[in-house]
């Protein structure tokens, strides 16, 4: 098998190989060579990868190639977040086996399990590129029912825009966290009913239409935990999340998940309040 010596072959690729010991050793070997030919892709198409380097997530190094390519220096999640810090947290889950039959065109790991290159083409001519050419909810309906969006207090639109709420697409805005600010792409004047219009004033405290509690966004949790009353990052729920270490609309709501809107934690008796405040 030719060994390459750049990081071409994909392992999202070699996703199939869960397969392989069912269908036996030719289908295997067909695999394999499909796999190379693949990989070869990302050297004709001159791809270079800025600040990273084989190594950064091949075992092998610059000695990658087709029978290796799979072994890694942690799960394909772990290695993403090396450049998009936060991406897993608020996206579509990643790292499990799904629950429904995907299309062959979005391959699943060794394990079977659904990754970020399930979706993604990590070595491609455009790093990152999605597997098809579809958005939205022809995206989405690739692999979910309309019926699995209906349930949901919006239909699924907040969801079905896109498969991450990602800081790095957010309009600049001095006034909150990045994350908040895409939340308002739907919740602000777009909202499909008035108690789910949401606004953040010029001091920062997001406003909720439905007359719930207003809260502060955009605020670094560390400075203001230093006036006391508050408890320390470490103690925080797992739940809450702090992207760059603000508060935001995603330290209190779920927001890439089936129950897209709702508190992270339960709320009774001031449950998810005293989570933070300690008074």
């Amino acid at each position: 098998m030719r060994r390459l010596n750049v990081c071409a072959t994909l392992n999202s690729k070699l996703g199939m190989t869960s397969y392989w010991s069912t269908f036996g050793l030719g289908l295997a070997g067909l695999m394999l060579a499909l796999t190379t030919m693949l990989g070869l892709y990302a050297l004709e198409s001159g791809q270079q990868f800025d600040d990273a380097s084989c190594d950064s997530c091949h075992v092998a190094g610059t000695n990658v190639s087709s029978s290796n390519a799979s072994i890694l220096h942690g799960s394909l999640e772990q290695l993403c977040q090396q450049c998009h810090q936060g991406a897993v947290a608020v996206s579509h889950p990643s790292g499990l086996r799904p629950s429904m039959a995907v299309p062959e065109q979005f391959p699943l790991d060794w394990k079977g399990d659904l990754t970020c290159s399930s979706c993604h083409v990590v070595h491609g001519q455009v790093h990152g590129q999605l597997r098809v050419d579809v958005r939205g909810e022809a995206f989405c309906t690739q692999c979910h029912q309309l019926s699995f969006f209906e349930r949901m207090a919006d239909g699924g639109g907040s969801l079905m825009v896109s498969g991450h709420l990602d800081a790095t697409t957010a309009p600049d805005n001095q006034l909150s966290d990045t994350y908040s600010i895409q939340c308002m792409t739907c919740h602000g004047d777009k909202a499909e009913a008035p108690d789910r219009l949401v606004s953040i004033d010029q001091s920062n405290v997001a406003r909720h239409g439905s007359g719930s509690m207003n809260h502060p966004v955009g605020v670094d949790y560390v400075t203001a935990s230093a006036f006391g009353g508050y408890r320390p990052v470490g103690q925080l729920a797992p739940e809450i999340l702090l992207p760059g270490g603000q508060v935001s609309c995603i330290s209190c709501h779920e927001s890439y998940s089936d129950q897209h809107g709702s508190v992270v934690l339960s709320q009774r008796g001031s449950n998810l309040c005293f989570q933070c405040h300690d008074l």
